[in-house]
Formats: structure tokens, C-alpha cells, sequence
């Protein structure tokens, strides 16, 4: 049996990003959200997602943009956010184990609450998103 190893390196990134989008484009809940707002830009999302996650967790800064703003307008609330944390975790404890694997749950959930205020507060207000 292979020891499961941390997150230390971009084909660990991709690894982690394809095996959560792959279960994502076929949840319930989500899977729908998601596929009809990406439809054929997969490849371009996926790219994104590893340079996001690579800036994050490894402290390579190849990601440029607002990751806010293209999720402000979802249709999307509370138990949405649960299910992605969800899976997102699920994905990170079959794949890793080590202190990047923890600190990408950690950071995974405070995104998930910060857009989930923002989405919130978009929803129930007239402004229109700036950042």
C-alpha cells in the first residue's frame, strides 16, 4: 500500500484539483451550478484552479485575479457551501496527509464563509460587486 504523502508540488496541486472537480461535475447539488456556468471551459477553470492553489499552498506566485468576483452572482447559499467543503475535504484526506493538506481544508473554509457572507449580502442588496 502507497503512504500517502503532503502537498508539496504542482502535480500534487493538479492532482488534488482534478480528482475535486471530477467528483463536483457530478454531485447533485453542485454539479449542475457548475456545469452549466463553466460548460466547455473546463480545461481553462482547471488551469485557474491549479495557479489559485499553487499561490496558495505553495507559495508560487502564479495566479493573477479577483477569485471573488466570477462566483458573486451563483445561485448558490449555505448548504452549497456545505457540500463543496464537503467534498473538497473528502478529496484532500483521500489524496494527502501533512500539514498542507490541514492548511488547505483551513483555507478552503474561510473562503467558503467569506464568499458565502459576500454572495449573501449581494443577494440582498442592490450594490453591485466590486471586488
Amino acid at each position: 500500500m502507497k503512504e500517502i504523502s503532503d502537498i508539496e508540488n504542482l502535480d500534487h496541486i493538479k492532482q488534488l484539483v482534478d480528482c475535486f472537480y471530477d467528483k463536483i461535475r457530478v454531485n447533485q447539488s453542485l454539479g449542475p451550478i457548475f456545469n452549466r456556468i463553466i460548460q466547455d471551459r473546463w480545461p481553462e477553470h482547471l488551469e485557474k484552479m491549479y495557479r489559485f492553489w499553487q499561490t496558495i499552498l505553495l507559495e508560487e506566485h502564479t495566479y493573477q485575479g479577483s477569485p471573488f468576483l466570477p462566483h458573486a452572482k451563483l445561485p448558490v447559499n449555505k448548504t452549497h457551501f456545505d457540500e463543496w467543503l464537503r467534498v473538497f475535504s473528502q478529496t484532500v484526506d483521500e489524496l494527502f496527509k501533512g500539514e498542507k493538506a490541514e492548511q488547505a481544508k483551513w483555507r478552503a473554509n474561510r473562503m467558503a464563509l467569506m464568499f458565502l457572507a459576500k454572495i449573501e449580502y449581494y443577494q440582498n442588496n442592490s450594490s453591485i460587486p466590486l471586488m
